[in-house]
């Protein structure tokens, strides 16, 4: 319960202070009040001596008139001269109390624009003095607060105790130095957080007399504050459980300063900036927001590296890494090309063996045609009629069979034989040439012509020149056998230059295509003896040369697939990149 006795001693000390300098100022005053009763009775004092004593008698009217005068005159003097001292007193108290007015106004002034909440306690635990801050603060009014003691209207109910040993501490000077955090209550029931302050109150003598406070509601910026540390403390945890290797550096002239590394890149490389550093990939001193695949001597991992460029707190300029482990991708990716590669092979032998007797009849016809032409030399020099010219036509005949012959072993050997996928400026020509040679043998036997629309010159592209040959070989050999019962006899291979791009078509008149959606699907065939991977493996090759391979019907009736393929930089330019690729 609240003391019935409100009264506060701290005013009455400034007060009596107040009277205790102003109480000489009353002599002035009765001082003039005595002087005044003085001239009157020095006078009614003379004009009974004028009537009454002997040494008058002896002095004439005329003197004795002027030594009254005198001497009133002179009391006048002293009357003026207080009077004066008066007003000059009167006219200092007006001004003292015009500044008086004006610096109570000036500090009411301050108090009531004040957002901080004033509060005086005296030594007994009593408010003394509250300013309109603290007020609205807590929706209580000045004469509902002065002379109160605990329990305070503004405590939260249930928690006295807290409360009342915040008070003690307050009344017994150990307050921190860095304020209290304490909630109140308002009026209206709701609640707040405030920072409280504490400082001793003193007396002008020096001793203190009370414990002035101040508080403010930090209601909103502890919401914010705990806000931003809930985000900072989610983003860390975030960053921490990346399985990317982050840093911040700063470059200095002492150089790289680590302003930040996570979890992961602390597990790699430690809380140093050599891991940074390594993986810079030359980019110290250069400030570039490349992606690099890099490996790490350290760590002994392959990495793909991100950088940026961005302001720090202080506004420096400093580099971001995220470094993420691509050690596994790469095996993968290696096992997939070894595969890739495998299966590319598989299907030049597949497409070889399906040749094969089409390539024995074709290899039968020089090697039967060399054994009749030296049979008929042998045949001219046993019975004695040859000639010169004779044996040199046979045996050249003989000669150009055998040449082709090797041409047609040479060419297959070289089409299945395995090699690294090397890609080069070649020109389309030869490519053209061997794919064709390969595919007329069966269309030949088909009866179909291989009609070749080209342009001149022949220009040159980027390619692997033997898988380039499987493609077109593979989609030739398709076109050849989608026309075997068709009444066009024509296939035609049209090549146009769509710079920076090179279009190769081929033209087929057969059956057209049934499921264009499936048709590069893996293991998809419309043929019964067909594995379905040869177009699939076709695409896969294709768009490992950034082409782009696609199939759409023929107006005329049939199929036109097409594939584009990076046309060839000038020769100066294919040179530098061919030596970079072998670097």
């Amino acid at each position: 319960m609240a003391s019935s006795n409100r009264k506060s001693l701290i005013p009455t000390t400034f007060y009596e202070h107040a009277r205790h300098s102003r109480r000489l100022y009353w002599l002035t005053p009765a001082i003039v009040l005595v002087l005044y009763l003085c001239v009157m009775g020095a006078f009614i004092w003379l004009q009974r001596l004028q009537s009454d004593s002997v040494m008058f008698v002896t002095i004439d009217q005329e003197t004795r008139q002027q030594r009254l005068m005198m001497v009133v005159f002179a009391l006048s003097l002293v009357i003026v001269f207080s009077l004066l001292a008066l007003w000059r007193y009167t006219r200092f108290r007006t001004q003292a109390e015009a500044a008086l007015i004006a610096e109570t106004g000036f500090r009411r002034a301050m108090e009531n624009s004040m957002s901080t909440g004033m509060r005086v306690f005296d030594m007994q635990g009593r408010i003394a003095y509250v300013n309109p801050a603290f007020c609205r603060m807590i929706g209580w009014n000045e004469a509902d607060l002065i002379g109160r003691t605990a329990p305070f209207p503004y405590w939260l109910p249930g928690r006295h105790d807290h409360h009342r040993e915040t008070l003690a501490q307050l009344l017994s000077g150990r307050t921190p130095s860095s304020g209290l955090e304490i909630e109140a209550q308002r009026r209206d029931g709701s609640r707040f957080t405030a920072r409280m302050y504490v400082s001793p109150l003193r007396d002008p003598k020096g001793e203190q007399i009370g414990w002035m406070t101040s508080m403010t509601d930090i209601t909103e910026p502890k919401r914010i504050r705990e806000a931003l540390t809930a985000a900072h403390e989610r983003f860390m945890t975030v960053l921490e459980g990346l399985d990317d290797a982050i840093s911040v550096v700063a470059d200095t002239p002492e150089g790289l300063e680590l302003l930040f590394a996570n979890r992961t890149y602390r597990r790699l490389f430690g809380a140093q900036t050599g891991g940074h550093a390594e993986l810079l990939g030359g980019r110290l001193g250069r400030f570039t927001d490349e992606t690099m695949e890099l490996f790490s001597p350290t760590a002994q991992r392959w990495f793909e590296v991100h950088h940026r460029m961005l302001a720090w707190t202080d506004s420096r300029r400093v580099r971001l890494q995220v470094a993420r482990d691509i050690t596994e991708r790469r095996k993968h990716e290696e096992e997939s090309r070894v595969q890739q590669e495998k299966a590319q092979l598989t299907s030049r032998l597949t497409t070889m063996g399906e040749m094969a007797s089409s390539l024995a009849h074709e290899l039968n016809q020089p090697l039967t045609a060399i054994s009749n032409y030296n049979m008929a030399a042998v045949a001219m020099i046993k019975s004695g009629k040859a000639s010169t010219e004779s044996l040199l036509q046979a045996l050249e005949k003989a000669s150009q069979q055998a040449e082709r012959a090797g041409k047609i072993i040479s060419r297959i050997r070289e089409f299945v034989k395995r090699s690294e996928p090397r890609r080069q400026a070649v020109g389309l020509a030869r490519i053209v040439e061997n794919a064709v040679g390969f595919a007329d043998i069966d269309a030949r036997k088909r009866r179909i012509e291989i009609v070749q629309n080209l342009p001149e010159p022949m220009p040159e592209v980027m390619a692997d020149p033997i898988l380039i040959e499987q493609v077109l070989l593979n989609l030739l050999k398709n076109g050849v056998e989608a026309m075997e019962h068709s009444e066009c006899r024509s296939l035609h291979v049209r090549i146009t230059d769509q710079h920076p791009q090179i279009e190769i078509a081929v033209i087929d008149r057969g059956h057209g295509l049934r499921n264009p959606d499936r048709l590069f699907e893996p293991f998809y065939s419309t043929k019964s003896e067909g594995l379905g991977m040869g177009l699939n493996i076709c695409r896969t090759i294709i768009e490992s040369h950034h082409g782009r391979l696609w199939a759409s019907p023929n107006p005329e009736g049939g199929t036109i697939f097409r594939f584009t393929l990076p046309k060839a930089p000038p020769r100066s330019q294919s040179t530098e990149i061919t030596e970079e690729q072998h670097a």
